[in-house]
């Protein structure tokens, strides 16, 4: 069954064109490593919440926005595989990171309910 594993990432507006390419080129190394595809989506219509929101989760700053994320993989075996692969890959070793990672919010899903 596949496996969704989620991101959301608070990201500086002005670097917005410098995640796209971070996330382009991370969705090709998900990709070579298993993964069936990989979504980034750029937040448009994300209000903040009084107890829980997005922005809340992230801690989002001003000038900032909310990147919703997934990676899509065939089974939970095949990313554990590639996840730990892609974290020791040198391509992303050396690639800047232009957000705060230590706000971003992850985790793995098995998928419940799919049409």
């Amino acid at each position: 069954m596949d496996y969704i594993d989620g991101f959301v990432v608070p990201v500086p507006t002005a670097q917005k064109e410098e995640y796209r390419q971070l996330a382009q080129t991370a969705a090709a190394i998900f990709k070579e490593y298993g993964a069936l595809g990989v979504v980034e989506a750029w937040g448009e219509d994300v209000p903040p919440g009084q107890r829980t929101s997005f922005p809340l989760a992230v801690q989002l700053e001003p000038q900032e926005n909310v990147v919703f994320s997934w990676v899509r993989w065939p089974s939970k075996s095949v990313r554990d595989e590639g996840m730990k692969k892609f974290m020791e890959d040198e391509r992303m070793k050396c690639m800047p990171m232009p957000f705060d990672g230590n706000r971003m919010i992850y985790g793995g899903f098995q998928i419940l309910v799919e049409l």
